[in-house]
């Protein structure tokens, strides 16, 4: 390993703050955004903690509708129920936010009872048992793949899928200028960054100085220190078979949500027939976003860094990755 940031996990700081509260005694509610409409100052999935003492972390609206929360939450604490509170954001109030349109956003109001909340907690928010945490090893699952909290309509029941998880990772082989690129401008995301190759005069800090990882390692070296997850999107950039074939072949035995590489189409058919040779099935083949990125005419490596990043984030999100004004579905994936 060349280089190597802090590691910073992506915690959630309302909770944290609320954490340390409850440490000293004090009982806490959580006030959890569970669903936007229109335009909204936060998204799904923002926290506002409030402490019996009258303590406040973090937010749900920006400020336009905290003090009645506020309150909620204060008789919750005294013994009410757990409740989902609807606010509309008139456009008055969001104008005064930075919002150029009025919307409405369903606030979920609970005392916060565990001393540590898994990396997933599956709450109902609306219907039959409202409060209750469900324990669905599926579901669980199935929102550790999404990698952002939802909600999920149960027959007659909503219910918060609310997923507290480290940033994404980008796992990039291949220390070349759009290597650096990406790493820039995958920072303005807050995901974290891994770099690997194993030509020595290509991983220096100096060439991939944004890198919050840089490794000097093969691929089958890089692989298992990485370790790619649910939460790691790989990409290729190398254009060598000795890199490339190995480092995808590897990727693919992973839960990795995207694996990716770059070249020409006659190249990634030819490519595709090695690994095909090598065992590698087509319903393999099919994770392999070849050539990676979205069609916008990229041609600088910043320009290549962008329509990438947009592709990884569209399948992240399930989208197809097109113009928003020829969508049929909702502009914002958290809603």
């Amino acid at each position: 390993m060349l280089a190597h940031a802090d590691t910073l996990t992506a915690m959630d700081e309302p909770l944290q703050q609320a954490g340390l509260w409850r440490e000293v005694g004090r009982r806490v509610a959580v006030a959890t955004v569970v669903a936007t409409r229109r335009s909204a100052p936060r998204p799904v999935g923002s926290k506002l903690v409030v402490s019996e003492s009258g303590d406040l972390a973090g937010s749900v609206s920006g400020g336009c509708v905290e003090s009645d929360v506020v309150l909620a939450a204060q008789e919750v604490l005294a013994g009410g129920p757990p409740r989902l509170l609807t606010y509309g954001i008139t456009d008055e109030m969001a104008f005064g936010i930075g919002l150029p349109c009025g919307g409405e956003i369903d606030v979920f109001v609970e005392e916060l009872t565990e001393a540590e909340r898994p990396d997933v907690t599956l709450t109902v928010v609306a219907g039959e048992g409202i409060g209750e945490r469900l324990h669905d090893p599926e579901l669980v699952q199935a929102a550790r793949h999404r990698g952002r909290s939802h909600v999920l309509e149960l027959g007659d029941r909503t219910v918060l899928a609310d997923v507290s998880a480290p940033p994404p990772r980008l796992f990039v082989y291949g220390a070349v200028d759009t290597a650096e690129a990406l790493c820039r401008a995958a920072k303005l995301l807050g995901w974290r960054t891994v770099v690997a190759d194993a030509r020595a005069s290509f991983a220096t800090p100096e060439r991939i100085p944004n890198a919050d990882e840089l490794l000097l390692a093969w691929p089958d070296e890089a692989l298992d220190q990485v370790q790619p997850d649910l939460g790691t999107a790989v990409l290729v950039l190398t254009h060598d078979d000795k890199f490339d074939l190995p480092m995808i072949r590897g990727a693919l035995a992973t839960d990795a949500f995207y694996v990716g590489w770059i070249g020409s189409r006659r190249n990634q058919e030819r490519r595709r027939g090695l690994l095909r040779e090598q065992g590698v099935t087509d319903d393999e083949l099919d994770r392999i976003s070849g050539p990676s990125g979205l069609d916008i005419g990229a041609g600088t490596p910043s320009e290549t860094a962008v329509s990438i990043l947009a592709e990884i984030l569209a399948v992240r999100s399930g989208r197809a990755g097109g113009r928003l004004r020829d969508a049929k579905t909702r502009i914002h994936a958290s809603l």
